[in-house]
């Protein structure tokens, strides 16, 4: 059998990849990489050896994201971090005035909050 190694990037489909892409660099500090080979197709944004590729919605007014609740789809996209970095990053998502929720699922914590086309994106630590 094969083995795999990690997850290498999630793809999401953006309404204004411009917006999107000063979002992640700006709010979850991702560094964009390998623009020199695929230009903005898509736009790769990494933290380490995770990245997410970003592609532009093909239409003007693409459809919002589906309730998660209701349908089959990818509910959130979660980052690991440490208990420090956990912390300072509610702090400055408390400063900005960006909305999120901590819960505690006992084993770790997380919050989540929204990108701008209304992806969940969850930063979860197991340090306690």
């Amino acid at each position: 059998m094969f083995n795999i190694e990690q997850i290498d990037h999630v793809a999401l489909t953006v309404r204004d990849l411009e917006r999107s892409i000063a979002w992640y660099q700006d709010i979850l500090g991702l560094e964009r990489r390998y623009q020199e080979t695929w230009g903005n197709r898509p736009v790769m944004l990494c933290a380490g050896t995770t990245c997410l590729a970003l592609f532009s919605s093909a239409v003007a007014t693409p459809s919002p994201p589906p309730d998660f609740n209701h349908t089959i789809g990818m509910r959130h996209l979660a980052f690991r971090v440490n208990r420090a970095s956990f912390q300072q990053a509610q702090a400055e998502f408390r400063n900005r005035g960006l909305e999120f929720v901590f819960q505690d699922h006992r084993i770790a914590h997380s919050i989540y909050l929204h990108d701008p086309d209304g992806y969940e994106i969850e930063l979860t630590t197991y340090e306690q």
